[in-house]
């Protein structure tokens, strides 16, 4: 019977390693497939695809674009417009007997300036200024928050990488486990049910290698939207997945915050945009010169029936001057003033109640710097101590002192501290972008 055994286990052992040859094969030619098919692919890399592809970055150029088109004098009404216009008019008296025709042809080029209108030409050119640094601004908050959302995801796609990495490393020491056991089994030393449970284990950690390989995918493609690239690309994404800690004063956070945040400049802009508008409102309260010039020429011709044709040509020139002022409008003039006073006051709350949040979010996130710098050196002593028991773990598991639950115990406990350590290195990663980003640091570089 033993001997019947023995070659039932030669024969099994075979065809398993026939089984994990071809699998393996297979493994190889796909990896080798996708190698092929990826292109390296670095943070700058990354960051250069995103300011150059990115939806978002594309619609807010084309916005700053159009506000530097609109500022420009003429729009705003220092420069005079000149028109011309033509007419020919015909008649024919049906109640003549001489059968009248008539014709005239009227040509005329005028020029028309508003010399003067409450200093509103001057005004309105700052305020369009001030629309298109607004939109240059807002375009910089598109290009930093666009910038800060691609290096989470970089770093994302590295995280679960590194994730899978750990997984992976666990499904191998199962799958020993599993051996292991499974010798022991055919040996007699131990039970089926042990066996049963540690192969449900070994199973269990390949449905997470699994799920985790689509994280790493979706990840992947997260990237790709935010680069504006294909969802099909494939990257290789193999930069170092580590943080060197910063040491970050308050006070010099501040002060950057205050110089270089697009969003609290871009709320400045929009407080000198109110105090333009509450001076433009003022302006209705003045009056305005305007001048005008031109020629008109007019050309007839009237012929009848028993006459020859009758012609004439008048040429005058003309340039006037032109003062106007609103006496009484209703009280409106005077309501848009108070509105607009009104809204400068609610734009200068709105500014401080923006250095305030923005303050508060910027102490927010120092303090979950600091602490996270602290969970990942409790982390990696963590992970230092589970591979070290680990490894005390393997020899004790082979030489019976502990049993086949105990090591898996101690195989979840290094599970947890490796990826408690990888989460508190992405963390790290996500506290120093926000710092940088609320300090201006992305638009600086």
């Amino acid at each position: 019977m033993k001997s019947i055994r023995n070659i039932r286990m030669r024969i099994m052992n075979k065809y398993r390693l026939k089984q994990g040859i071809k699998l393996l094969g297979v493994f190889l030619a796909c990896t080798l497939s996708m190698q092929a098919q990826e292109n390296p692919l670095s943070l700058s890399d990354a960051i250069q695809r995103t300011l150059g592809n990115n939806y978002g970055i594309i619609i807010s150029k084309a916005d700053s674009e159009i506000a530097g088109i609109s500022n420009n004098w003429g729009t705003a009404g220092r420069y005079p417009s000149i028109g011309f216009d033509a007419s020919s008019n015909n008649s024919y008296d049906i109640n003549s007997g001489d059968n009248g025709l008539t014709n005239r042809i009227t040509a005329g080029l005028g020029l028309n300036w508003k010399i003067f209108d409450g200093f509103r030409v001057q005004l309105t050119k700052d305020k369009l200024g001030q629309l298109e640094e607004l939109a240059q601004g807002r375009l910089a908050v598109v290009i930093e928050n666009a910038i800060e959302d691609v290096i989470s995801q970089y770093y994302n796609v590295l995280f679960q990488k590194e994730r899978l990495s750990v997984l992976v490393k666990l499904l191998e020491l199962s799958e020993d486990r599993l051996q292991y056991v499974q010798t022991q089994k055919d040996l007699g030393s131990t039970v089926t049910y042990i066996l049963l449970q540690t192969k449900n284990s070994a199973l269990n950690d390949k449905a997470e290698v699994l799920n985790q390989e689509v994280l790493v995918r979706n990840a992947v493609r997260n990237l790709n939207f935010l680069m504006g690239e294909d969802p099909t690309a494939a990257w290789s994404v193999n930069g170092d997945f580590t943080h060197e800690s910063q040491e970050y004063a308050l006070g010099d956070l501040l002060d950057k915050m205050l110089s270089n945040n697009s969003t609290l400049q871009n709320q400045f802009i929009q407080l000198k945009l109110e105090q333009t508008q509450s001076q433009l409102t003022k302006g209705d309260f003045m009056p305005s010169l305007s001048f005008s010039a031109g020629a008109n020429n007019q050309y007839s011709a009237m012929k009848t029936g028993s006459a020859g044709a009758l012609t004439g040509n008048n040429i005058n020139t003309y340039g006037n001057l032109a003062l106007s002022y609103d006496i009484y409008t209703g009280g409106n003039r005077k309501r848009a003033m108070e509105i607009a006073r009104i809204n400068e006051d609610i734009a200068l709350t709105e500014t401080e109640q923006m250095k305030h949040s923005i303050t508060n979010l910027l102490m927010n996130e120092l303090d979950a710097y600091n602490v996270r710098k602290l969970m990942l050196e409790v982390s990696e002593e963590s992970l230092e101590a589970a591979e070290l028991n680990l490894s005390i773990a393997e020899d004790k598991l082979k030489s019976g002192v502990i049993n086949s639950f105990n090591y898996r115990d101690i195989q979840m406990i290094y599970l947890n501290s490796a990826l408690m350590r990888l989460s508190a290195i992405y963390k790290l990663i996500d506290s120093n972008t926000v710092l940088t980003r609320l300090t201006g640091g992305f638009i600086e570089e």
